[in-house]
């Protein structure tokens, strides 16, 4: 099954070169989780401070139990520090 990953700022260079801005259109095994789909493209969790599927949050420290489907659009950025 197809699905959209897209990685924000720091995060947008564990995309690969193929990558367009700062997404991808990838297919995926079905049954795969949030968290799988990270892990299979190297980005530390730590790393994910804001997960969206679809526009809706999941808490990173769920998304393995997220299942994803066809045409989901999943939206990650790191923690962001600023002043």
């Amino acid at each position: 099954m197809k699905i959209t990953l897209k990685l924000y700022a720091s995060l947008g260079s564990f995309l690969p070169p193929a990558a367009e801005r700062n997404q991808i259109q990838i297919e995926i095994a079905d049954n795969l989780s949030v968290g799988e789909v990270l892990q299979n493209f190297n980005i530390p969790m730590e790393s994910c401070h804001l997960i969206l599927v679809n526009g809706i949050f999941t808490p990173p420290v769920t998304s393995h139990s997220k299942q994803l489907s066809s045409g989901d659009v999943v939206a990650v950025w790191p923690p962001i520090a600023g002043g």
